[in-house]
């Protein structure tokens, strides 16, 4: 079975489509298949190419009449699709008008039969379930339609391309409310049933209500003779006993049943198709729930306003009592605060659902003091007279004190992210797990496999290691909505603090780095990090950023050697340079051809031996002069720091981003205050 989906989706092999069933008197005489019995017959209009909601598919389904196979006409009918449970069987399967069109013969001779003839003839409403088995589907995404069955569809919706028909049953529940069927049978002699017994035509519509009876009143039947046979229990759902052709008057109250149930049906369709124009596609679940509840259109409409409507959070007041419009998203008051921040649409939008940006942007442009009440779900007193019970009320509901905080978060970490962070690129990130001093050991021994001799034992490695310290400290300040940004009514103030405060977190910790870095610290052979005696600092004039100048570094970083005298093993990765040798340093790594100067009696190369070799990192802080030995021609090459880092950035518990807090405000502060911190 091949079908076109959604890359996840996995829709079911077998669909159910179910119509409902109306029970009529009928005219003709059928002959059951044992000869001479009365045997009820059926007809339905089973499926007339409209939506329904089917089992299993997450969007309404549409089935292509002119893809559905019908392989035989006699198809077993069964009661709850249960094969044991026989009812009877279709005589004539055929797609017509658009509909696809089912007649056959209540023809079992089982309890099963018995029970669905009896239960009608109680007026229980039995529904018509036809099942196929689905051979090709196709997904119509949403923003786009197609014509199927003569009409047009507008997607999400799913087409079944290809069905077999399969079985038809008996059920109690329905999915198309624009089809119908008849159960109807005939008495094979004018005496097989009391004279005068007229069962009235019922429709099953969505409010079921039966069909006004014919004025004829029913005479009490004869008693019966020996000569004739006793009336058994009738065999049918509806029959109406044989009558003269001449008699005109009994014709038209016969007929009548007949026009209510046309009549009735016709306005179940104007019902169902204003309610779907009133939908228009984008309320399939008002749509659905309207027609199988028998919603008139003006009661469709209100839902659907409703449906329309921004969400606000649950919030309770008083004694429980919920306020009108509660019962929302709150993500949709974080994404009115971060469109007033001034965030670009294209993160806003990454980080919401559709739904919750449609409602927030209705709701664009409030102020502070409306986005609070809205946010708490209740009336505020008014700031400017009591404004320490406007505080209490706002900040003693559940939702706003969490939807302040979450606002806060997501713009420190906006901040947080502006800075450069070039430090991460060159640097190890650990964790600790207190503020303690923290002693960190570089292993540097020999682990080379040595032969193993014929005693077979094998030789311990040598570790070496070098020693370094560690500790994480607490950074952070506090913030507040404040009685000046509450009166101003100015959303946009509030969002743009933990901003700056989150740019203040990343600066701090890039400002840490990079002094460490520049002021190369002496180390426990009380030399500094980078030094000639470690082989990994060289100076001078051929040191300047070039061909040369790199081939010479790269020779040097070879050259390092492990505490045991034996080589590090260990080839550069980065190239680390100010912004002053960003340029050179990116031309150096792209550029295939070289066009240096010559100089007397010495060749230059015509390919850079260079190119691609290092991944160039650059970093403002390095030639920046309010930093100790900041210079603008230093430059470095690095090993990657997951193999051999240079320098370590510790996080208390590996949390490597700012938190933001709510907290009560001192005495002094009339507002709310928050807190944002970082550990490292």
């Amino acid at each position: 079975m091949t079908m076109t989906l959604l890359p996840t989706q996995q829709l079911p092999d077998q669909l159910t489509f179910i119509c409902p069933l109306t029970i009529e008197a009928a005219g003709e005489k059928s002959s059951g298949a044992s000869g001479g019995g009365s045997v009820p017959q059926f007809r339905m209009v089973a499926y007339t190419g409209g939506l329904m909601r089917i089992e299993g598919f997450p969007h309404p389904v549409v089935v292509d009449l002119e893809g559905l196979a019908i392989d035989r006409q006699d198809i077993p009918v069964r009661l709850d699709h249960q094969s044991r449970q026989g009812v009877g069987h279709t005589q004539r399967v055929a797609v017509e008008n658009g509909s696809l069109i089912a007649e056959g013969l209540v023809s079992r001779d089982t309890s099963w039969a018995r029970d669905v003839i009896r239960s009608g003839q109680n007026g229980f409403p039995w529904q018509a379930s036809i099942g196929a088995a689905v051979i090709d589907a196709q997904f119509i995404p949403n923003g786009q339609n197609v014509t199927v069955n003569g009409r047009t569809f507008d997607g999400p919706i799913h087409v079944v391309r290809k069905a077999t028909l399969k079985e038809i049953s008996f059920v109690d529940n329905g999915a198309d409310s624009s089809t119908s069927a008849r159960i109807a049978a005939n008495s094979k002699e004018q005496s097989s049933m009391p004279h005068g017994t007229q069962s009235q035509a019922t429709t099953v519509v969505t409010d079921p209500k039966p069909v006004t009876p014919s004025t004829t009143e029913p005479t009490a039947p004869k008693a019966p003779t020996s000569d004739s046979p006793s009336p058994a229990r009738p065999a049918t759902l509806a029959a109406r006993a044989t009558e003269d052709v001449s008699d005109a008057p009994r014709r038209d109250d016969q007929n009548a049943p007949m026009m209510q149930m046309r009549k009735q049906m016709a306005e179940e369709t104007r019902r169902i198709q204003a309610i779907r124009s009133t939908c228009d596609g984008k309320h399939p679940d008002i749509e659905a729930q309207a027609i199988e509840e028998g919603w008139d259109v003006t009661k469709t409409e209100l839902h659907v306003l409703r449906a329309s409507r921004p969400q606000v959070p649950v919030a309770m007041q008083g004694a429980g009592s919920r306020l009108p419009g509660a019962g929302g998203n709150p993500q949709v008051f974080e994404a009115v605060a971060l469109m007033a921040s001034g965030l670009p649409s294209s993160r806003v939008q990454a980080l919401y659902a559709e739904p919750v940006l449609e409602a927030a942007d209705k709701l664009r442009g409030i102020g502070v003091q409306e986005f609070c009440e809205m946010a708490c779900g209740q009336q505020l007193p008014r700031f400017r007279r009591d404004a320490t019970g406007w505080l209490q009320a706002a900040f003693s509901s559940a939702s706003l004190p969490g939807v302040l905080s979450n606002i806060a978060n997501k713009m420190l970490l906006e901040g947080y992210n502006y800075v450069e962070d070039a430090w991460r690129r060159i640097a190890k990130i650990a964790s600790v797990n207190d503020f303690k001093e923290h002693t960190r050991y570089r292993m540097t021994g020999s682990f080379k496999f040595q032969q193993v001799g014929p005693d077979g034992e094998i030789k311990h490695g040598q570790l070496d290691e070098q020693q370094f310290g560690q500790k994480a400290d607490t950074h952070g300040i506090m913030f507040a909505l404040t009685r000046q940004m509450i009166i101003n009514d100015d959303l946009g103030a509030f969002t743009d603090i933990p901003r700056q405060i989150g740019m203040g977190a990343a600066e701090s910790i890039a400002e840490a780095v990079w002094s460490l870095w520049l002021r190369n610290p002496l180390q426990s052979d009380g030399k500094a990090f980078f030094h000639a005696d470690h082989n990994n600092y060289s100076e001078g004039a051929d040191t300047a950023l070039s061909i040369d100048g790199l081939t010479a570094a790269e020779v040097l970083f070879a050259q390092q050697v492990k505490p045991n005298g034996k080589p590090l093993g260990i080839m550069p990765s980065l190239l680390l340079v100010p912004p002053g040798l960003k340029v050179a340093a990116e031309m150096l790594m792209k550029s295939l051809q070289l066009n240096e100067t010559t100089t007397t009696n010495k060749a230059k190369p015509a390919t850079n031996p260079h190119a691609g070799k290092f991944d160039v990192v650059s970093s403002v802080y390095l030639s920046n002069t309010s930093f100790a030995n900041a210079s603008n021609k230093a430059w470095y090459l690095l090993s990657d720091p997951n193999r051999l880092s240079a320098i370590e950035v510790a996080f208390l518990n590996g949390v490597d981003r700012p938190t933001v807090e709510k907290t009560d405000a001192d005495f002094s502060t009339l507002g709310v205050q928050f807190r944002g911190f970082i550990d490292f």
